[in-house]
């Protein structure tokens, strides 16, 4: 059965959240003066990702809602389980002025958008919440290009689990074997949509992941233009496919 859509993830295949997360929380920490708390800037970006890991693997299991495990990282992050949610909040908002500076696009994104547009539907599947992802869109000036954006705080599960793909193709009135899916991490991603049935595609920027095992399942590629080929989309752009 061909592929007749694609549904994408968002954060580090279409726009670059580690460069934005990254100088966003550089800028933030500075600005706030806890910069010196740290032995370099890296060391903080480390330590709020792996909180934020931590406070997510809440939200997933369901033991907290969206902006519950967003103000908990705050807290744990700053040393400050006191802070109320309005300062919470207020701290995350000054964070989201510098992240928000440092919005951009992957330069292949827009490339292969225009490659598929007359050939696949497109949607989007991420886990986080349809505020933040609906703002990121529009101000990447890409939202109009997908039919349906469906986020995990929304829809009550989160990938990998099957319900969560399959909801996508529920809204794009397709079966699974009918998508694609894209995403940058082999297991939520790669795995994932392998196991719902979805053609599941797993970029891998810059040989992040090259010394894992690559999941069984999903096709790998290292830039949005081997897509077209991989999908036999009839289009003359991109280089020649390189997934295993």
């Amino acid at each position: 059965m061909s592929i007749r859509a694609v549904v994408w993830d968002v954060d580090d295949t279409l726009f670059d959240y580690t460069t934005a997360d990254r100088e966003g929380m550089r800028a933030h920490l500075v600005a706030e003066g806890l910069l010196a708390g740290y032995g370099s800037p890296e060391e903080a970006l480390t330590r709020w990702r792996q909180i934020t890991d931590r406070q997510w693997a809440r939200f997933s299991a369901g033991e907290v809602d969206f902006v519950t495990q967003r103000r908990d990282r705050i807290r744990e992050f700053l040393g400050r389980p006191e802070l109320t949610e309005a300062e919470a909040d207020a701290w995350f908002q000054r964070y989201v002025t510098h992240y928000e500076a440092a919005w951009s696009l992957f330069p292949d994104v827009l490339p292969v958008l225009d490659a598929l547009a007359g050939s696949h539907r497109h949607a989007v599947l991420s886990n986080s919440s349809l505020t933040v992802q609906d703002r990121k869109l529009r101000v990447l000036g890409v939202h109009d290009r997908f039919e349906a954006i469906l986020c995990a705080a929304e829809l009550g599960v989160s990938k990998p689990e099957p319900e969560a793909f399959l909801a996508a193709c529920d809204a794009l009135d397709l079966g699974p074997a009918e998508v694609a899916y894209v995403g940058d991490h082999p297991e939520i991603d790669g795995r994932g949509a392998a196991d719902a049935g979805l053609l599941s595609v797993w970029i891998d920027r810059g040989g992040v992941y090259a010394t894992v095992d690559p999941p069984v399942g999903p096709r790998r590629i290292a830039s949005l233009s081997e897509l077209p080929a991989l999908l036999g989309a009839d289009t003359r752009f991109g280089a020649p496919s390189t997934f295993r």
